[in-house]
Formats: structure tokens, C-alpha cells, sequence
């Protein structure tokens, strides 16, 4: 019983922290980024195992884990305020060749951020390119050009 609370406990903790940091780090990873993942892991994992390096114990960590999950899945899909406060919703961050100051700052997004996107994704140079650039529930910014360029 001790696991199951440990991993589930873990879950939540996990899900609030990464709520809190926002989608920022869902974008491109940096070094640093891959370097706070794999110190994070390290200590979810000693958290979740504690000193049960069991087949067992693993096992019903894993168990509780993927349960958890899908039981957030059927809950979102059967509430959908839940899903709005745990994924979000998307955000428009550009609207007409206009950057949305406030909404980009609170999405820890910045215009260089935006217009890389831009760049890679549509060729786009300018902010006034982009008819729309919404940050999407998955940390990903969605460009859409202007019909003119």
C-alpha cells in the first residue's frame, strides 16, 4: 500500500509542479532543460521506490501510475472544466500582426520566441506576418500567415 501511495502522491506532485511552471518548458528543450528532466526523474524515483528495488514494487508503481492516468482521462472526458484546469486551453498570442503583450508575458513567451516559430515553420520574417499565433494546450505555438505577404 505504502507504493501505490508513494506513486500516486508522486503524480500529483508532479502534475501541480509542472502546472505551475506553465507550458514554457513543453517548447524546444534546452541543455539546461534536459539537465533539470533527468535531475527530476533521478529524484521522482527514489521518491516513488523508496527502498523497494523490488520487480514488485516497480511493477505496482507502474500499475498505479498508468491507472491514475487513465482515470484522469475518463474524468476530463466527463468533465470538462476538470480538463480545462489541467491541460488549459489554447492561447492567442499574436492577432493580426499585433503581439499580445500580457498574454505572452503570463505564457513565459517571449516574441523571439514566436518568431523563431515563424521562421522554421513558415518562412515568416515579422511579427506583422503572422495573422495569428496561438500557444497550443501542448506547449507548441501554431503560426498562421497572413494571406498577404
Amino acid at each position: 500500500m505504502e507504493t501505490v501511495l508513494r506513486a500516486a502522491s508522486m503524480y500529483f506532485v508532479l502534475m501541480i509542479v509542472l502546472k505551475i511552471a506553465g507550458r514554457r518548458p513543453l517548447l524546444e528543450m534546452t541543455s539546461f532543460d534536459l539537465i533539470l528532466l533527468l535531475i527530476i526523474s533521478e529524484a521522482t524515483q527514489q521518491a516513488l521506490l523508496g527502498d523497494d528495488f523490488s520487480v514488485t514494487g516497480a511493477s505496482l508503481t507502474i500499475v498505479t501510475l498508468i491507472t491514475i492516468d487513465i482515470a484522469f482521462g475518463r474524468l476530463k472526458g466527463w468533465f470538462p472544466r476538470l480538463e480545462l484546469l489541467i491541460d488549459g486551453s489554447a492561447l492567442i498570442l499574436v492577432e493580426h500582426g499585433k503581439l499580445l503583450p500580457k498574454r505572452a508575458r503570463r505564457a513565459g513567451i517571449t516574441e523571439e520566441d514566436i518568431l523563431h516559430t515563424a521562421r522554421s515553420t513558415q518562412g515568416l520574417e515579422r511579427i506583422d506576418q503572422i495573422k495569428f499565433a496561438i500557444l497550443e494546450k501542448n506547449g507548441k505555438i501554431s503560426i498562421i500567415p497572413t494571406s498577404a505577404q
